[in-house]
């Protein structure tokens, strides 16, 4: 709310589930994700910022811009969306935290998809049983890559070293 204060919102705007969708989040990156959502509104001629307008803004600042030039193959489409439902399956097999959206659009971070998590509410220690739950999902995609294609991919390297992090 501090960095929306100047903003026009629309009374879809629910910022309880804004600051779910955005824990962690430094000052800096919500004054970015407000920008972003006003830019937006601007670009589709509206006067107000909607709750669509944040929540891509949300993924702008996480993830980067959609990479519109990224055109992946149909075998490429094929892995990238089963080692992302690979990521979903390890989350609902183990109940932790919902997701909110899986995708398979390129963004400029570098990702070809990736599955975001809404965290139920905010979180600012973590358990070896998380830590181990957070392994167990990082290396999902790479294991539903192994069993449907019976190989795996450089997609997965990112996984990989954020599961180091973690470990």
């Amino acid at each position: 709310k501090v960095h929306a204060k100047n903003v026009k919102m629309d009374e879809t705007v629910n910022f309880d589930e804004i600051a779910l969708a955005t824990s962690g989040a430094v000052g800096s990156d919500l004054a970015n994700m407000i920008n972003e959502a006003a830019l937006a509104a601007v670009k589709a001629g509206r006067e107000a910022v909607s709750q669509k307008d944040l929540l891509e803004a949300v993924e702008v600042v996480i993830a980067g811009k959609e990479k519109k030039d990224r055109i992946l193959g149909e075998e490429e489409k094929k892995i990238v969306s089963y080692h992302e439902v690979g990521h979903a399956m390890a989350i609902a097999v183990q109940k932790t935290e919902p997701v909110q959206k899986i995708t398979i659009v390129p963004r400029t971070m570098g990702a070809l998809g990736y599955t975001m998590q809404v965290p139920e509410e905010e979180k600012y220690l973590m358990s070896k049983e998380q830590m181990l739950s957070e392994l167990v999902t990082l290396f999902g995609g790479r294991a539903a890559e192994e069993v449907v294609f019976n190989s795996v991919t450089t997609g997965a390297s990112n996984d990989i070293e954020k599961a180091t992090s973690v470990a």
